[in-house]
């Protein structure tokens, strides 16, 4: 198995480094998802997005947006807190979900999002307040660039984005985009951090643990050491 998963990993670098690793293909933490198999060894962005957001849509990140219809308000206008559903392009063939976690201005946002760079030679990281910026044409947040660790740096694709999903379950009025909008800091579970902890084996230690965080120019913080002391 970590073979197959070693040759995966080369693959996605061999792509260039504008791309993320190979996106979502499954919810590794639920078995209801509509490609769910084998759960895989690492952190997908699936459950991640769930658990920073508390937005309940479960399955491949693709059909957040349409699930979402409904029963949650969608808009193209970024708010914290809210998720940013990418549409499926080149290798991110399930597409890909991110929280907002600021805003910074109407073309710039801080994103929380896990299994987009590969850092430390490891995919299924999550990476906290890291730039992703507006590229559309329109200002209407249909394209954007995401910071990608390999390269300190943007990436140069532009990413297709279908909208954003709000938390609240009411429609959002339009709004004028403010840049003290933030979310309020939430840490993942330990239960969730656990569950995850359970797929890399009882000799691999913290080091194999892919619930890292990374801060926005690439630092490491080790999520379960920082619960451990609170």
């Amino acid at each position: 198995m970590r073979g197959v998963i070693s040759i995966a990993f080369a693959a996605a670098l061999l792509a260039g480094h504008a791309a993320p690793a190979l996106a979502d293909t499954a919810d590794a933490y639920d078995t209801d998802g509509s490609d769910a198999g084998e759960l895989q060894p690492y952190l997908q962005c699936v459950p991640y997005a769930r658990e920073v957001t508390g937005i309940q849509i479960r399955g491949d990140a693709w059909t957040w947006w349409s699930q979402a219809e409904g029963h949650y308000a969608r808009g193209h206008t970024p708010r914290a807190g809210a998720v940013m559903a990418f549409e499926p392009y080149g290798n991110m063939t399930l597409g890909h979900v991110a929280a907002v976690s600021r805003v910074i201005d109407s073309r710039t946002v801080l994103l929380r999002h896990a299994n987009w760079s590969p850092i430390d030679g490891r995919r299924g990281q999550i990476e906290d307040n890291v730039e992703a910026v507006d590229v559309s044409p329109d200002n209407d947040w249909s394209q954007v660039r995401v910071w990608y660790a390999p390269i300190q740096g943007l990436g140069s694709t532009a990413w297709p984005v279908a909208g954003f999903i709000y938390p609240d379950r009411q429609a959002r009025p339009a709004m004028q985009v403010a840049s003290a909008d933030t979310a309020p800091p939430v840490t993942p579970s330990r239960a969730f951090l656990q569950a995850f902890e359970s797929f890399e084996g009882s000799g691999s230690g913290r080091q194999s643990l892919a619930a890292t965080e990374t801060r926005r120019r690439g630092k490491p913080v080790d999520l379960v050491a920082q619960l451990a002391r609170n």
